[in-house]
């Protein structure tokens, strides 16, 4: 019985080796790996990204009024649900700390974009109406909600400096002039924005270096067939080579992942691991309402994109080895990269 009892030991043992050899070997440093959930998890805060670019543009050329704010809070939460549905399915862990951080600002969002929403449709509408145009404050307004758009593409919304908007609406545009109740009622509206937010955003700040860790600011990329890629138009840097094909790189983070990702895929890399995944991530594309998916991947969320009718937002599973043929052919196919999101 002992000796079977130790053949059988020894089987196991021996079984249990082969499937680890088995296993692919993840080249990212142990600091740089991250943990699949999160691509899924970063696209709430995306999306928190997308509707003030969505809303930026539009005052360009409109009031604020007509802005869909009370769509966008139920697509904010309807992109939340989504990712839970899939992560859940998926049998992804729990991420609690960036759970708990999309619905504190999943909550605030919603309580600017509700009041916001109610101030805008009431007074803001009429005082637009008699105003019958345009003031510097409008424009003022304009400026500033682009400049914060390309900040957070970048940085935390709450290293905005809220306070620099502040000083500039009372210095750079007059105290008397053409619309002089809509130039008023504007400088109301705009000073208590830009005070709140400046307030609750060192309070966000203050609590944000107190409970989380400075970020990477690099992702890891395991490519293939990369060697012809430019370092400085794909913006990347070659951390180990692997063998004569492939390499580990160190690509940016965040927005700018996406452009490196670009690049190097348009130059004939292909993708191995990304944050130490090896399985799937998340990428949005932009294209006409009811397109069917590209290369025939899954889609996780559709969101029409309000502003501008007949355009929506596919929110796509792409599986890693295909995220480079998907890069490719994007353009091509009709569609335009909106962002890939690299956990």
């Amino acid at each position: 019985m002992r000796v079977r009892g130790l053949l059988i030991t020894c089987a196991l043992t021996l079984l249990a080796a082969d499937a680890r050899a088995a296993e692919p070997q993840i080249y990212a440093a142990p600091q740089d790996r991250r943990g699949e959930e999160q691509t899924f998890l970063t696209f709430p805060e995306w999306f928190l990204v997308f509707s003030p670019a969505e809303y930026a543009k539009y005052v360009q050329g409109h009031t604020p009024d007509g802005f869909p704010f009370w769509a966008h809070i139920g697509q904010l939460w309807e992109a939340y649900s989504g990712v839970i549905r899939e992560t859940t399915k998926r049998h992804e862990p729990t991420n609690w700390g960036y759970h708990l951080m999309i619905v504190v600002i999943g909550v605030s969002t919603t309580v600017e974009y509700a009041m916001r929403s109610v101030y805008e449709t009431t007074i803001g509408r009429i005082s637009a109406a008699l105003a019958g145009g345009d003031t510097q404050e409008d424009a003022y307004a304009a400026k500033a909600a682009q400049e914060y758009v390309d900040f957070i593409r970048l940085h935390p919304w709450y290293e905005f400096d809220f306070w620099a908007r502040l000083r500039g609406l009372w210095t750079q545009t007059d105290l008397w002039g053409p619309h002089m109740l809509r130039k008023w009622e504007r400088k109301y509206a705009l000073t208590t924005e830009y005070t709140v937010k400046a307030l609750y955003g060192w309070v966000i700040n203050k609590a944000s270096n107190s409970v989380y860790d400075t970020p990477i600011e690099t992702t890891s990329v395991v490519a293939r067939s990369w060697s012809r890629c430019d370092a400085r138009q794909a913006n990347f840097r070659v951390l180990q080579p692997i063998s004569e094909t492939r390499a580990l790189l160190a690509l940016p983070r965040y927005a700018p992942f996406t452009d490196s990702a670009l690049a190097l895929a348009r130059c004939g890399a292909e993708f191995e691991e990304i944050a130490g995944n090896r399985t799937v991530i998340l990428t949005s594309v932009l294209g006409p309402l009811g397109r069917a998916p590209p290369l025939g991947l899954s889609v996780m969320t559709r969101q029409p994109i309000i502003t501008q009718p007949g355009l929506e937002r596919l929110v796509l599973i792409v599986p890693l080895d295909r995220l480079g043929s998907l890069l490719r052919d994007v353009q091509p196919g009709g569609l335009t990269l909106e962002h890939v999101f690299d956990y």
